[in-house]
Parts: structure tokens; sequence; C-alpha cells
């Protein structure tokens, strides 16, 4: 990648990346930067990403954008092909947690977490697409989760919405498979981030949000159906789809603290 002189802009390409102010969204930001991308940052809070903007004045652009919102998703993209004249790669990472047991939860909480993970990644590739398919080059990057593989209590909606995307994913690669767009699902490893470290998981088996976004951003331009953070992270959904008994094992205490405060409110 060339990198910026002089305040000329960068020949790089373009990435543009959702939910890109915190977590490992903006780690990867960071990282796609230091390599020589240009990359736009779309999040509901761009306060990080104005900050970053600071020293990368000519390579990162920031868009204050709902990607629940048709308009506002449409215009970051038309803003981005306007000042760089096309998007290489995207990746659809913005997604909200919302931890309850589902008995706990309505419709319209689960349906509030579809419009973001799964909707808000349906109206980027929306608008991004025909600028792709025009160029008959791109990578699609759509981030997902374990948990949409293998599930965990207390994350019923979140766990269905990455299972869309999963689906998702692999028709939408199968419609395109006679162009140069590509289409992917990223795994990142479990992390520790504002959202995850709410679950409560011991810090051992929680990774450092910037090694893991470094670590995405290093395969940036893959074109594998399926993108892995490491090893660790292969292998630790290899083995969880494999044997469903651990992952009933590994996640026993959550119903366990449900049941013992449910009994809790029953004695009161």
């Amino acid at each position: 990648m060339n990198n910026s002189e002089n305040g000329k802009i960068l020949e790089g390409k373009v990435v543009v990346v959702t939910g890109a102010n915190e977590g490992i969204g903006h780690h990867m930001v960071r990282a796609l930067l230091d390599d020589g991308y240009r990359v736009a940052g779309l999040d509901v809070d761009v306060t990080n990403l104005r900050t970053l903007q600071d020293s990368h004045p000519d390579s990162l652009r920031f868009y204050e954008c709902d990607v629940t919102v048709d308009t506002d998703v449409q215009t970051a993209i038309d803003a981005v092909v306007d000042e760089w004249g096309r998007i290489d790669i995207l990746v659809n990472n913005a997604a909200i947690l919302n931890f309850g047991f589902f008995e706990d939860q309505t419709v319209a909480d689960v349906r509030d977490t579809f419009e973001v993970n799964v909707f808000g990644y349906l109206r980027t590739v929306h608008a991004v697409l025909p600028h792709m398919l025009a160029r008959n080059e791109g990578i699609i990057h759509n981030v997902s989760s374990g948990v949409g593989l293998v599930g965990n209590p207390g994350l019923t909606g979140y766990g269905a919405s990455k299972g869309a995307i999963e689906a998702f994913t692999r028709s939408l690669r199968l419609e395109l498979q006679d162009s140069n767009v590509a289409v992917t699902v990223m795994h990142p490893r479990l992390a520790a981030t504002r959202s995850a470290l709410e679950l409560g998981y011991p810090d051992s088996q929680m990774a450092d949000p910037a090694e893991v976004g470094r670590k995405l951003a290093d395969k940036i331009e893959s074109t594998k159906p399926v993108i892995m953070a490491d090893w660790v992270t292969r292998i630790g959904l290899a083995v969880a789809q494999r044997f469903p008994s651990i992952v009933r094992r590994g996640t026993r205490r959550f119903v366990e603290e449900r049941e013992a405060s449910a009994g809790v409110q029953a004695n009161r």
C-alpha cells in the first residue's frame, strides 16, 4: 500500500467498516490505517473516530450512521464513493448484544437486535453491492459469532441474528459466484469488548480486542468463505460443534444463575 506524503490522498484500497467507533471494529480500523488502506468508519457515535482522524487526515473518513436507517446508510456510502471513487472492501461489523433469557424478552427486543445485526448488514450490502458489481470487483465481510453456530443461554436473539447472517452470506455467495465479488463470514475470537464483558466470562477466555482487530485486518483481502481470527477460534468452534456437551457444561453457570435469581424472587 502507498502511504500518504505531504498531505496527498492515499492510493490504497478503500475499506468501509461499520461499528467502527469502539471494540474490535475500531481496532480493525487502526490496523488498516497503519497498513496504508483508506478507511471509512460508520457508527452512531464517532467520538473515537474523530480523534483518530487527527493522525490520519488523508486516509480516514468517518460518518455518523445508524445502520437501522436506510437514508443514513445510503448517504454514507454515497459520500465515500463521491470522495474516493470506489469501495473495495466492506466489513459489516455493527452489532448489539442484549443479554437476557428468552422468556424475559419481548418480540420487540428481538426485533431491535435483528434491525442492527441482520437488516443493518443487508442495508449496507444493498448500498455497496451495485458499485462493486459495476467494477466486477470487491469483498464483503460479514462479521459473525460462534454464538450463531453453537448458541449461548441468554443470547437467543443475538444468536438467532448471527445464525441468519451465516445463512445470508452462504446464499449471497452462491448468487455472486459468477462475479468477482466475494462474500465471507468473519469469526473473531471472544474479546474483552464492552458488550462481551457484560457476559462475565473468565478473563482467561477473553482476548485483547486490539489483537483480534489486528488479526482480522491482516486477513482483510482474504476471499475464503469462512475467515477465523486465529487457530484458537477455529479449533474452539470445531470442538464446540462436534461435542455439544462441552457447550452445555461451559454455559451451565448462566442457567444456574438464572435459576438462583428466580428462586430469590419467588421467596420474596
